[in-house]
């Protein structure tokens, strides 16, 4: 089998049935929301900024911790965070403070077990190999390096939740088209 085939087929285990079923209850859940702030560390962070993105053309009041524009969480709002591997130190520092502000918390991770995740009003799990399960004992359980197949399961998981917040709400392509800016 070759690389591409092989990264195919561990793209189709990882968006299982199971997986994918987790998007309407968080699409739901998104579409309730007030404000949505978002957060991710590393290339997670990367992926995060991107559905930021498209929350922003679907309409939402969505924006990246760390922008000098992040608004003040509360009650109503929502904090989605990132945490492949369960828990990182300023991501579990970001979900007490929305915690105590009373935002929902929102954790995407592989591993539901871990600090951040427990500390989550809602948990997305995407069993996909990050940075820290690169190697269950001395077996690699991904072609891709690191943490990269967590990250393109992240990417995936944002687009199909996307398309079904598109559709629940009834926004067209040319209405998400028209959010987009025009200073680039």
């Amino acid at each position: 089998m070759n690389r591409t085939e092989q990264i195919l087929d561990e793209l189709r285990s990882a968006l299982s049935p199971d997986v994918l079923a987790q998007i309407p209850g968080f699409a739901r859940e998104i579409s309730q929301s007030g404000q949505i702030c978002c957060y991710g560390v590393g290339r997670e962070g990367l992926i995060i900024k991107a559905l930021v993105m498209r929350l922003y053309h679907l309409g939402f009041a969505a924006h990246v911790v760390g922008d000098m524009t992040t608004p003040r969480l509360g009650i109503n709002d929502m904090l989605i965070v990132s945490a492949g591997p369960g828990n990182f130190s300023t991501v579990a520092a970001l979900v007490d403070v929305a915690r105590k502000a009373g935002s929902k918390v929102v954790c995407i991770t592989s591993e539901p077990d871990g600090l951040v995740p427990l500390s989550a009003d809602m948990v997305v799990n995407l069993p996909a190999q990050t940075m820290a399960t690169t190697k269950k004992g001395n077996v690699v359980t991904s072609i891709l390096p690191m943490g990269s197949l967590y990250e393109v399961i992240m990417f995936l998981f944002f687009e199909l939740l996307v398309l079904e917040i598109r559709d629940v709400l009834g926004i067209s392509y040319d209405d998400m088209s028209a959010m987009h800016t025009n200073l680039e």
